[in-house]
């Protein structure tokens, strides 16, 4: 493979070739990228060229085509080449718009009840000029991808990160709470829970970081969570405790602690660290330093302790 040729190589085959091995098909990334399907055709010949290496499978009679092994590995480079890209994009961006413009930031859940009114009303006082712009999911490990992609500023996140350029500020611990019916004999449990979760059916949230880490303590500790059914809902999740259908272990900011309809325990698991997540590479503007320094300060006066009955 003769590198002479690499700087022959173009944005757009990049561009083409990722469309391609997103989509595995040739007109698929005609439209994604709408450009003519003989330009794309054009644009993986050229690569294929440039690198000396046959990035697809062909098949006669198919319609879609795959990676080949050398593609997956250029993939990955291609991933990475395109994220700095457009981490460039929006530092230059927010270099030149200053104290206007967009501050975009990815939260979930529990955090936009709890945390987000307070902070949000508070930075546009102090920032009139820039909008703050919300991206809502309850994977914080996808507002990730979006940080490191350049379509977010800041993003909330469990704490530790996953690995990844990125930086982050801890802004509260949430300790973790057994939800369980007002009218269940474990409503009156006096003293650790720790042994009893392994016993009851459990609701728990579909995909996120937040349960993956509860349940696999419990595991650590000998106990085998038996889930009978998970939801991306905080209200689904607590209306189907109310209802009997089963108990759940969940931080404490996810319930709503004035329903009578349910009782919380305190549970034997170490709290969820709530933090808030930047690209380490990336130009941390004035407003975005301002809105993170304010979200501790918001965070210091958000109380997250178990009601003092069920303690």
């Amino acid at each position: 493979m003769s590198t002479d040729h690499w700087a022959d190589l173009e944005l757009r085959h990049l561009q083409s070739f990722r469309a391609v091995a997103d989509t595995g098909s040739f007109h698929a990334a005609a439209d994604l990228l709408e450009y003519t399907q003989s330009a794309v055709s054009q644009h993986i010949a050229t690569l294929e060229g440039i690198v000396g290496l046959r990035l697809f499978e062909r098949s006669r009679g198919r319609r879609t085509v795959e990676l080949t092994e050398p593609g997956h590995l250029l993939l990955r480079h291609t991933e990475a080449v395109m994220a700095r890209l457009s981490a460039a994009q929006a530092d230059l961006r927010s270099w030149s718009e200053g104290a206007s413009g967009v501050l975009r930031v990815g939260t979930y859940q529990s955090v936009g009840a709890r945390i987000l009114p307070a902070l949000v009303s508070r930075f546009a006082a102090a920032w009139p000029g820039v909008e703050v712009r919300l991206r809502e999911d309850h994977d914080d490990v996808r507002l990730l991808s979006l940080v490191e992609s350049g379509e977010l500023d800041l993003a909330f996140s469990v704490l530790p990160l996953p690995a990844g350029p990125f930086e982050a500020v801890e802004l509260l611990r949430d300790p973790y709470v057994l939800m369980v019916a007002s009218g269940s004999p474990m409503a009156h449990h006096v003293g650790p829970v720790l042994r009893e979760i392994g016993e009851q059916p459990l609701i728990g949230f579909s995909a996120c970081r937040t349960t993956e880490l509860a349940e696999a303590y419990l595991r650590h500790s000998g106990c085998e969570p038996h889930v009978v059914f998970r939801s991306d809902d905080n209200g689904t999740v607590q209306g189907l405790v109310a209802a009997g259908v089963g108990s759940a272990l969940v931080p404490l900011l996810t319930v709503d602690e004035d329903d009578p309809s349910v009782t919380l325990l305190p549970a034997d698991v170490p709290p969820r660290i709530v933090g808030l997540a930047w690209h380490r590479d990336r130009h941390h503007s004035p407003a975005n330093q301002a809105f993170v320094s304010l979200a501790r300060e918001v965070c210091a006066g958000v109380r997250v302790e178990i009601p003092a009955a069920a303690a």
